[in-house]
């Protein structure tokens, strides 16, 4: 019997067992994850179960009896020590299973503080999975002191949550401003005044020099500037890095990322890769996209072609996040723009439409649906409208698809 084995077990590895069964695939499936809990979300962690309003279960993408019947083995807590690509076996704890295909959804880890900077002292954080989220929960508490190392989505989603919450909130950004590697400056602005608003101290420019501790526990960060912040916990944002090793050990070809064609295969045709871990061809590069989206879609294209269907990943990025009451939408990637279109609504709502010369990249929306929707259908579809049309408050957005 033919034995695909998924080793990851989040949004890309659950997406793909479900989809090998959906899709009439009638062999073993084994879905191994290092973590004991079954497939979860992970965006609501540092948001609507931080702040306590979701249960633990209602995380969980299936119910854990969906895997039963489904006839999927699932092995959690079971970290994978090798794989042997020439037999085509993998070793999880004691037992060496073998695999006709191997599909790598090893997800990605966060950078952490180096040591030689405060970086090991206890109270120093980071949000990636739910055994971080249950730990830091008790810190969140009215009036305790939080540094958040990092301006980018996950430490501003962190600094709304504290903030709602009353603890009082300090984000350094070594850059220039906040969402610099990803946001046009009109976007960051939006967000920085929200931010200010709700009495987060934002300070941009400014990098961590040092954490500072008492009896092994942080107390204090001393900032770039030489300004000093007292501290009861620290929280890093600070990015996240694929996660290769085991791939690397294998031999399989890393760029930017487990490398996969555009079908999602390996440099080892019996593997196949997907996920935050995994990066594809796409404008002429390995494109390494960290999205639920993209996680969702791109495990599922492998399922597929694990199947035969030979089709060709394409990428319909699209991203989110929830801070306060602002959903801010975001569809295309904006890497290239030379030009911000402001578009105006009522009562703060507000979308930013990148363009690179005449042609519409990317769209961030906030609390604009309309908007988003519109636009992703239009970047999906190739169209551009004009950048005038896109201003005028008087434009029918559905008009513009129509054009």
């Amino acid at each position: 019997m033919r034995h695909v084995i998924i080793v990851g077990a989040g949004q890309a590895g659950s997406s793909c067992v479900a989809r090998l069964r959906a899709k009439g695939f009638d062999g073993q499936i084994t879905l191994i994850g290092e973590e004991p809990y079954p497939p979860y979300q992970r965006p609501p962690l540092s948001k609507a179960y931080l702040l306590g309003e979701m249960e633990r279960d209602r995380l969980y993408l299936r119910p854990e009896s969906f895997y039963a019947e489904q006839d999927i083995t699932l092995r959690l807590g079971a970290p994978v020590a090798a794989i042997n690509p020439a037999a085509q076996t993998l070793t999880v704890g004691d037992d060496v299973l073998h695999y006709d295909d191997l599909v790598l959804t090893t997800g990605s880890t966060p950078r952490r503080l180096p040591a030689s900077i405060g970086g090991d002292l206890d109270g120093v954080m980071v949000v990636r999975g739910l055994a971080d989220v249950d730990a830091m929960a008790p810190h969140f508490t009215q009036g305790t002191r939080v540094l958040i190392v990092g301006g980018g989505y996950i430490g501003l989603e962190a600094a709304a949550v504290a903030a709602k919450l009353g603890l009082t909130v300090t984000l350094v950004e070594m850059a220039d401003r906040i969402l610099q590697r990803v946001a046009a400056p009109e976007t960051s602005a939006y967000f920085r005044d929200v931010h200010h608003e709700h009495g987060v101290d934002i300070r941009e420019g400014v990098g961590l020099d040092h954490l500072t501790g008492t009896d092994g526990r942080v107390t204090g960060a001393v900032l770039s500037d030489g300004s000093t912040v007292e501290v009861d916990f620290v929280l890093v944002g600070v990015g996240i890095v694929p996660n290769t090793q085991l791939a690397e050990a294998a031999g399989v070809r890393i760029e930017n990322g487990i490398a996969t064609d555009a079908q999602g295969r390996t440099s080892d045709p019996h593997i196949w890769a997907a996920g935050d871990c995994a990066s594809f061809p796409m404008n002429g590069q390995q494109m390494r996209l960290e999205s639920v989206g993209n996680a969702i879609d791109q495990s599922e294209c492998v399922a597929d072609n694990i199947l035969g269907a030979d089709r060709a990943y394409e990428a319909k990025p699209w991203f989110w996040s929830d801070q306060y009451d602002v959903k801010l939408q975001i569809a295309g990637l904006s890497t290239g723009y030379d030009r911000i279109v402001t578009r105006q609504g009522e009562d703060g709502v507000v979308s930013f439409w990148y363009y690179a010369g005449d042609r519409l990249l990317a769209i961030d929306a906030m609390n604009d649906p309309r908007a988003y929707m519109v636009g992703k259908r239009l970047i999906e579809s190739g169209k551009s409208p004009t950048p005038e049309a896109v201003s005028d408050p008087a434009t029918d957005l559905k008009a513009l698809l129509k054009a």
